[in-house]
């Protein structure tokens, strides 16, 4: 029975789709994380009657034909580029992007990364680096006798010097950009990577056309909406049940079967 072979591809896409809801529920805190949404497309159709096909020798046509479907697969967990809220910390190495942008992180193996999230720290030798202590692009370290430090819309990073009047200009963040956000891959710890569906990254200093601007002393946050992720995931699970349904019926029609004399 064709069902029950449907009603296991249905199972599997809402199993999937449950997983990654609840990938988006888990990172409802995770800074700076787009949340992700399933997509589905049906499988190929069994063709028994094409329509249009002739019905007799007088040339009439068949109006309508019939199509079995074979059920449903996955075809994309797309990511969602919203921008997410935008929290005051007060902390300032805390740097979140307004608009469009990802910071340029250098990884060991001396290939780069891409990051939304803006939670910066110091090296030891003063220089600014993610939370797993990589270098952010292009390198701005921090003057040793260096008492504050401030970050302007532009990128521009300015250090109050202790002893000096003058605020001294010690670097300038850039960000980059994608032709298509959606396509980098991801992996894990905040941070995104260039693929062959991403496009080539354009870099350009923020506030300039095409790029968001800094925000110092902030954070942006998940833009998972955790309402819309429950509703999602109630629908996931009567769907799950409904084709799971489907199975047991298939099931009992054919045990029917099995029984007549």
């Amino acid at each position: 029975m064709r069902s029950l072979n449907i009603a296991a591809t249905g199972m599997l896409a809402q199993q999937l789709n449950v997983e990654v809801i609840s990938n988006n529920i888990a990172n409802l805190n995770t800074t700076a994380f787009k949340r992700q949404r399933a997509e589905f497309q049906d499988l190929l159709y069994e063709n028994q009657r094409a329509a249009g096909a002739s019905s007799s020798d007088n040339g009439t046509i068949v109006p309508v034909g019939v199509d079995i479907g074979t059920g449903v697969k996955a075809a994309a967990v797309y990511r969602i580029t919203q921008q997410g809220t935008l929290l005051n910390t007060n902390n300032p190495l805390d740097i979140a992007i307004s608009g469009r942008g990802y910071f340029q992180v250098l990884m060991p193996d001396g290939t780069t990364a891409y990051s939304r999230a803006g939670s910066f720290q110091l090296s030891p030798t003063g220089e600014i680096v993610t939370a797993d202590g990589y270098v952010v692009q292009p390198g701005i370290t921090l003057p040793n006798n260096t008492v504050a430090v401030s970050i302007n819309p532009s990128g521009q990073v300015l250090a109050e010097i202790a002893g000096q009047n003058a605020q001294q200009t010690i670097g300038q963040f850039q960000l980059a950009t994608f032709p298509n956000e959606a396509g980098l891959a991801q992996l894990g710890g905040n941070l995104l990577k260039q693929t062959e569906a991403s496009g080539t990254p354009i870099t350009g200093n923020p506030g300039s056309t095409g790029f968001g601007t800094i925000q110092q002393g902030f954070l942006e946050t998940s833009n998972v909406n955790v309402v819309s992720e429950i509703t999602n995931l109630i629908t996931a699970q009567r769907a799950y049940e409904m084709n799971s349904k489907v199975i047991q019926v298939s099931d009992d029609m054919a045990a029917s079967l099995t029984q007549i004399r």
